[in-house]
């Protein structure tokens, strides 16, 4: 019998790579793309629900920083972020929270995935949660990491509801495309950047970090399972992204990991309790969201006090950068192809 085609057949790498250079070569920093209509109105439109949605929080009594951050971590809106927390979440590596990307887009997945029936009406509940997925895009701004994580589940759910073979690698660059198709000016975008830069550092190295301590063990331990899930993550995204952050803000965290042990649980507890917030304005629940406020910036500000921090002055060039990637490339390929060999041919 002929294996059907798979999504994870069409090898996705070379086809991004001439969009990436055919967008250099003919669309420089400075070109102007003319706005999408429909697109755009829809964006409009939802804008002034998510201001509907910001008075919201107002009127129950969210105030100051509290405010802000959930009004960043939950619809997006970072204009009443003051400098001092902006500064403070750079600092520690914990800034990747104050704008909305995956993190918040599979928090929202899961809790959709978990009240929307998925067993009988398999097609329908995908297209409803696909729906909600991108209505929640529109209404945070459809900033190119939300964007991204919304067309990575959009192709997922897709492919879970044809029970095809999903190739990770595969959907990340193929969204690549489809972003880069519609706006090939994203590519210049640090934000565009660095999510798939971070995404495909999970993708690529969490496997293998994650086999250090092995699966049946991390079974057994539940609070072991999610610390070592968290920790290696983490250090992937880091991988993916360290680069470019000392290229662009001439710095690098040392603190990360303690910094993501404290703002993971916070953006779960800011989105859940925003949504409810929104449904029903409660001055219980509005202090007791600014005191988890209070408690993550507090913790936050004793690591950024901790010695050696970051590692500032760093001032890397273009090229310098494109050779950190490649070293991190061959490390890769060492991981997963030379070492592994070597150890078969030894046994």
């Amino acid at each position: 019998m002929t294996r059907r085609p798979q999504f994870s057949d069409v090898p996705m790498l070379p086809v991004l790579v001439a969009v990436v250079i055919g967008i250099l070569v003919c669309f420089p920093r400075d070109f102007r793309e003319a706005p999408i209509p429909y697109v755009s109105q829809a964006a409009d439109n939802m804008r002034y629900v998510r201001s509907l949605l910001l008075q919201r929080y107002a009127d129950a009594g969210m105030r100051d920083d509290a405010y802000s951050m959930l009004a960043a971590m939950t619809l997006g809106d970072k204009a009443a972020l003051s400098d001092d927390v902006r500064q403070l979440y750079n600092t520690t590596g914990a800034s990747h929270v104050l704008a909305l990307s995956g993190l918040h887009l599979s928090i929202l997945y899961m809790l959709l995935s978990l009240l929307i029936p998925n067993r009988r009406w398999r097609m329908a509940s995908q297209v409803v949660t696909i729906l909600a997925v991108w209505a929640y895009a529109f209404l945070t701004g459809l900033s190119p990491s939300i964007v991204r994580a919304a067309t990575m589940l959009t192709v997922y759910s897709l492919l879970a509801v044809g029970y095809r073979e999903r190739n990770g690698i595969n959907v990340l660059f193929f969204t690549a495309f489809v972003m880069l198709i519609a706006s090939p000016t994203a590519l210049y975008n640090v934000g565009f950047q660095m999510s798939f830069l971070a995404v495909g550092g999970i993708l690529l190295f969490n496997p293998l970090i994650n086999e250090l301590i092995a699966p049946h063990v991390q079974q057994r331990h539940t609070l072991l399972k999610w610390t070592w899930g968290l920790t290696t993550v983490s250090l992937s995204a880091q991988i993916g992204v360290a680069p470019l952050i000392a290229f662009y803000f001439h710095r690098l965290p040392t603190y990360f990991l303690l910094s993501n042990f404290v703002v993971v649980p916070l953006a779960w507890t800011l989105l859940i309790g925003g949504m409810l917030l929104m449904a029903v304005p409660s001055g219980l629940l509005a202090s007791l969201l600014s005191a988890a406020v209070s408690l993550a910036n507090t913790l936050l500000d004793r690591i950024a006090s901790l010695p050696l921090s970051n590692i500032t002055d760093l001032h890397p060039n273009a090229l310098q950068v494109v050779m950190t990637y490649i070293v991190i490339g061959c490390i890769y390929i060492l991981a997963t192809i030379i070492i592994p060999k070597q150890q078969w041919q030894q046994t």
